[in-house]
């Protein structure tokens, strides 16, 4: 099936993608834009005057500029333009620094008569000058036309409608022309997969729901409100007609637009539309986020996913035919397959299961180490207290908590590993937090000083000889060379059943324009903060000899 609107969009840069521009026939304030006037020309453009000479011309008052100097949106250049720009606000979002999370602007979706999309933005220190409303259609004069950021663009004009020191923008309660309410962006699947952590441009996508938060879609189903709220994320496998499932993660607004838009349906609601997602390898698997500037939809609320649910009433059998879960497991290799993964040139960033035996526990260095309690990366000592040594960390004093970060030696038919077990993994393999077990002997050592190393424990030891399923990450630590050791994020007994990949998903955020993706829940977090550290004390001794 072929996604269209109800009025044409202009043609894309890229041929392969789906656009979809609907018409708009009234504004969010429920003013139609139609108007019973003479025409007059602007342009070239059609453009409807007041029939009533009492009333304000809208088309007179649109300018006090010359007519010429009125632009569309594919006039629009690099550099300040004392001009005059009529568009309709699909969205707006506030952009933040990812690590202060001070505001940095507010960025917009703009789109005009011609259903040209652009992004807009208001710096920071102009923000409270405007008030914005989605949907209503304004008036801009004078702009600077700045370069389109490099990544996460959500548009496909190579410049953003920056407001200036001399901006000026008014509502237009009657617009004298139509302007379309919305445009959309698809990518299929094999799309997406081609641009997988790429941070390149971000596209929509429509599609059938089949799981939420592991819950197949019946009357049943119930959202845990206060349990998504505290993780700040849902996750829904969705498919598009017959290709393979994926994995939407939503994130804070967007879960919670997903929450109140699902509640507000009489029945169960099928289809989804998520704006703006950003592909990625989430435990070994392609997968969707959302991001700051995500919007959701579901059957009825535009053409588009009205457009896919007719279709899938009358495809029901094909949209039923891929199981959720067959598509969603890492992939299992060899030890072997592994290594041979790892040495291709073109190889990315991914999660693989790996049954092996443990051989040993390495010994001759610390298994564990003491992380900061808000952010998990390694406390150090400070003058008076333990200090975080991340210098993006709000915590300066912190109370340190063992992780661990074991090393072992693992074996199967094919080939001999180093596998590192970080954070949440540890107590997966033994069944014990570090910190218990540093506590443990500090107990039963009473006059052991704090510095005193603390030797494998038993809990440890008693693993060896073992065979385990691992859910491991080959990192960019080990496609780069710096280290051959693979870092393991999860753990599970042989024969059990592999966990959906949505258990490990990071409580640290999904949108890499504000909070940032990690995979792996604490375990991961743990995981990426201590490879960073295990890889620079790595580095420390091969340097040192």
């Amino acid at each position: 099936m072929e996604l269209s609107g109800k009025s044409p969009a202009s043609s894309d840069h890229n041929t392969s993608k789906k656009t979809v521009a609907s018409s708009a026939t009234a504004k969010s304030t429920g003013k139609s834009t139609a108007s019973s006037a003479i025409m007059v020309k602007r342009n070239g453009k059609a453009v409807a005057s007041s029939a009533n000479p009492m009333e304000p011309n809208a088309a007179t008052d649109l300018s006090s500029l010359p007519s010429e100097q009125v632009m569309f949106f594919r006039e629009v250049s690099l550099g300040p333009r004392e001009a005059e720009l009529m568009f309709r606000m699909i969205h707006f979002w506030d952009a933040r620094n990812p690590n202060t999370k001070t505001l940095i602007g507010r960025e917009m979706l703009l789109i005009d008569e011609e259903g040209t999309v652009i992004q807009g933005f208001i710096p920071a220190s102009r923000v409270e000058r405007y008030e914005l409303i989605a949907g209503s259609v304004y008036k801009l004069i004078n702009f600077f036309g700045s370069r389109s950021k490099d990544q996460f663009r959500v548009a496909d004009h190579s410049a953003t409608v920056s407001f200036s020191w001399n901006s000026s923008l008014s509502v237009l309660e009657n617009p004298p022309v139509q302007i379309p309410e919305d445009r959309f962006r698809f990518h299929t699947y094999e799309e997406f997969k081609a641009n997988c952590d790429s941070r390149a441009d971000l596209y929509d996508y429509v599609g059938h729901m089949k799981l939420v938060n592991g819950q197949t879609l019946t009357d049943h189903i119930v959202l845990d409100e206060a349990d998504i709220a505290e993780k700040r994320h849902l996750c829904v496998h969705i498919q598009t007609h017959d290709g393979p499932v994926m994995k939407m993660y939503l994130w804070d607004k967007a879960a919670s637009d997903f929450c109140q838009k699902f509640k507000s349906y009489g029945g169960i609601p099928s289809v989804l539309l998520v704006t703006t997602v950003n592909p990625k390898h989430i435990g070994g698997t392609l997968a969707l986020t959302s991001m700051s500037s995500s919007r959701v939809f579901m059957d009825a609320d535009v053409q588009p996913s009205k457009d896919y649910l007719e279709w899938l009433v009358s495809n029901s059998e094909i949209a039923n035919r891929v199981s959720a879960e067959v598509v969603t497991k890492p992939e299992a290799v060899t030890l072997g397959e592994l290594f041979s993964y790892i040495k291709n040139e073109t190889s990315k960033v991914a999660w693989f299961e790996c049954t092996a035996t443990i051989d040993d526990v390495i010994q001759g260095s610390a298994w564990y180490y003491i992380s900061c309690g808000g952010c998990n990366s390694k406390a150090v000592k400070g003058p008076t207290s333990l200090v975080c040594n991340n210098k993006k960390c709000d915590k300066r004093e912190v109370t340190g908590v063992p992780q661990y970060l074991t090393k072992i030696s693992v074996y199967d038919k094919s080939e001999q590993a180093v596998f590192v077990i970080l954070g949440d993994a540890g107590k997966e393999l033994t069944g014990k937090h570090a910190a218990e077990l540093v506590a443990n002997y500090f107990e039963s050592n009473a006059g052991v000083g704090v510095d005193h190393c603390v030797p494998v424990p038993d809990a440890l030891l008693e693993t060896i000889g073992q065979t385990r399923k691992f859910i491991v990450k080959v990192s960019d630590h080990n496609l780069t060379g710096k280290t051959q050791t693979i870092t393991v994020t999860k753990i599970i007994p042989a024969g059990a059943p592999l966990p959906s990949v949505s258990d490990g998903i990071s409580k640290t955020g999904g949108d890499d324009s504000g909070p940032s993706g990690v995979v792996g829940g604490d375990a991961g977090d743990r995981a990426r903060k201590a490879a960073e550290y295990l890889e620079s004390d790595e580095a420390k001794r091969s340097k040192s000899g």
